[in-house]
């Protein structure tokens, strides 16, 4: 048994000193493989062992988010633990927030809004720890939760950044905090400034809503000018540029972390809570669907079975090239292209590939598409005519839009989306259930929302390829979350 003394190095760091073999077993415990590393330069050439290493046990730097499980690692091997600085949470009770939240008199759209018991436990929770990454599903209130905090905050006379990772969720949550505080004296246009490519970096207003992009190369003297991060999305937060820009935060003290859903890797988790807070699953999708907080949810996943002269000559297949294949192939494009237009309310078709398959589906969408209103959107299309196309999309009943998954399947807020197609194969756990979130919006013009899951079996004898093992990845994510799903082969 040794001491492990704990200082705090800045706010984003902890200083961490123990006899040199307790050191060795730290630097063990906080040791992970790095997903997907034998893949890497890097590991190839044999110049990285594949491994992530939160504790840098040269300058003895800790991640400060990860005192828990310091703490956690202590009690387990029997160590001293000594923190020289106060950990305890703040002093403000359950009834106190419920109290602040509805003097807010929060409206939407000129009605109130009347607060859910689990977002009034998530603004408790973030305040009460100072950080915290909250979990919270597309359809549970994230908006509404940062809304609060951030008003509890100015209260404090705190200075406050919110980074979300794209120009239209900017706008969005300008919007968002502007409807919120409409019945009130508060003035979002006092309090709120938005900034990415081509507008000023000078802040005059104590809330910043920005993106990623437009921080990633500031120094740490405008970085620290806040007093309170907070990031939305933040699952994109392993990313070295987004957990680059929270290092340099050394003097930010308060950091809350929101996103619809974390992926089940360890390493990613870590480094989320490392650089914002504890993770806190605030509600599930399947929760909300249950209170009819959000849209009933139907999966119709249609397995599209390709000649065996096809499949003959696409086996084994590399990824990329299957991909190529898939999005180049007539046969399945005439199948999304009807499916899409078979549909009655608003449609929204994901795709990945932008000129080699967003475009063409445009294309054929638009063409036989009878006078039904097309809408696309890309990463190309600027932030003011994304935001027309929402607001349009919002108002209609019968339109079709095509997106990439890069800018539709994050946030945005449509909430007349009835109908998704997942044009594009995907495991990717964050991505899917992010995509289903833009149709479980209520709304007047649907009973429920439709998803499309296309997989396509281009397996031969015993070789599967690797669409059909990302369809059962999907698959398995559906069961997991409980949703309502339904199979059907479809020959091409």
């Amino acid at each position: 048994m040794s001491i492990i003394k704990v200082t705090k190095f800045n706010e984003s760091f902890l200083r961490v000193i123990s006899e040199p073999a307790t050191e060795s077993e730290l630097y063990d415990y906080f040791t992970f493989d790095y997903p997907n590393a034998r893949w890497t330069p890097a590991y190839k050439a044999k110049l990285w062992d594949g491994k992530y290493h939160l504790f840098d046990i040269i300058r003895k730097k800790l991640y400060t988010g990860l005192l828990d499980l310091l703490i956690e690692f202590a009690k387990k091997y029997h160590h001293t633990i000594e923190i020289d600085f106060d950990i305890s949470p703040v002093n403000i009770s359950l009834e106190q927030i419920k109290e602040y939240s509805l003097s807010l008199n929060v409206h939407s759209k000129g009605n109130p809004i009347q607060f859910r018991d689990y977002q009034l436990d998530s603004i408790h929770q973030a305040i009460l720890r100072k950080r915290m990454t909250l979990v919270c599903p597309t359809g549970g209130g994230k908006s509404l939760i940062l809304y609060t905090i951030c008003r509890y905050y100015l209260e404090q006379d705190k200075k406050i950044v919110i980074i979300v990772p794209s120009t239209s969720l900017v706008q969005q949550m300008y919007n968002d905090f502007t409807d919120y505080s409409s019945n009130v004296e508060w003035s979002a246009k006092d309090n709120l400034q938005m900034l990415y490519s081509g507008l000023s970096k000078e802040i005059d207003n104590p809330i910043l809503i920005t993106t990623f992009q437009s921080l990633h190369r500031s120094d740490k003297k405008y970085l620290n000018q806040f007093d309170v991060a907070i990031v939305d999305e933040c699952h994109q937060s392993k990313s070295k540029s987004i957990t680059g820009i929270l290092d340099k935060m050394e003097t930010v003290e308060y950091r809350i972390g929101t996103t619809g859903s974390l992926d089940n890797n360890k390493i990613h988790s870590l480094l989320i809570t490392g650089v914002l807070g504890t993770i806190y699953k605030v509600i599930t999708t399947n929760e909300l669907i249950k209170q009819s907080s959000l849209s009933d949810l139907k999966i119709k996943s249609f397995i599209l079975k390709y000649p065996e002269s096809t499949r003959k000559l696409c086996k084994k297949l590399e990824y990329q090239k299957e991909i190529d294949f898939l999005i180049g192939s007539k046969e399945r494009n005439d199948f999304i292209t009807n499916l899409a237009l078979n549909t009655t309310g608003v449609t929204l078709v994901l795709f990945l590939h932008i000129e080699k398959h967003g475009k063409i589906l445009y294309d054929m969408i638009s063409e036989r598409s009878n006078g039904r209103k097309v809408h696309y959107i890309d990463g190309s299309v600027n932030v003011d005519e994304r935001e027309s196309i929402r607001k349009d999309l919002s108002e209609s009943d019968n339109s079709i839009l095509l997106a990439s998954f890069g800018t539709l399947a994050v946030g945005i807020n449509i909430p007349s989306i009835s109908n998704i197609i997942f044009a594009s194969p995907s495991k990717s756990r964050i991505r899917n259930l992010q995509s289903i979130g833009r149709g479980l919006r209520l709304n007047k013009n649907k009973s429920h929302c439709l998803l499309f899951d296309l997989t396509d079996d281009l397996s031969y004898k015993g070789w599967k390829n690797y669409s059909l093992k990302h369809g059962a990845e999907r698959f398995k994510l559906y069961c997991e979350e409980k949703f309502n799903i339904s199979l059907k082969e479809i020959e091409l």
